[in-house]
């Protein structure tokens, strides 16, 4: 069976279970670029711990919008990782 490298290390990383960190880390890097600089700017604590994003705003009103944006940030997250990093969002 062949396998590329970056399969290797995908595999190794998941079976090491330092995946869902990497993605953490890079997602918490990248959120501006994923999300905007407006968003970005009024969130803090961005989380993610078994596939459940957890965001916090003190803005009533972003708040509002990612609770009824929330499929499509989730969506536009996976896109961005190419495959399911999350599978619930939490807006406090």
């Amino acid at each position: 069976m062949a396998s590329t490298i970056g399969d290797a290390l995908n595999a190794f990383l998941q079976h090491a279970r330092w995946l869902p960190k990497i993605y953490e880390r890079k997602l918490k890097a990248e959120w501006e670029t994923i999300v905007g600089k407006t968003i970005a700017r009024y969130t803090r604590d961005v989380k993610l711990n078994n596939g459940t994003l957890s965001i916090a705003t003190d803005v009533a009103v972003l708040k509002q919008e990612l609770q009824f944006g929330k499929a499509q940030l989730m969506e536009r997250i996976n896109e961005h990782f190419g495959t399911q990093v999350v599978k619930e969002i939490i807006i406090r």
